[in-house]
């Protein structure tokens, strides 16, 4: 069941996060929950680095949609 769960909250966030960044998403849904979970896992290990999470400790919901924006950013710049 938490995998379900992983892949509704990772299409939620990747869905904020297309929303949130300008410019066309041509991408489908799978992108889209991809994008999700990736951006939660960049936002945990950024956040650990930064000192704004401890060892262990997941990314918020926020700091998902935050990491989820920097991912489709760098994506756009590597299409360019």
């Amino acid at each position: 069941m938490s995998i379900v769960i992983t892949l509704i909250i990772g299409l939620i966030v990747g869905l904020l996060a297309r929303f949130l960044t300008p410019g066309p998403n041509p991408h489908g849904i799978i992108v889209t929950i991809v994008i999700g979970i990736v951006g939660a896992v960049i936002a945990t290990y950024g956040g650990q680095a930064l000192n704004l999470y401890q060892p262990g400790e997941p990314a918020g919901f926020f700091g998902s949609v935050i990491g989820a924006v920097v991912l489709l950013v760098i994506l756009r710049l590597i299409q360019r």
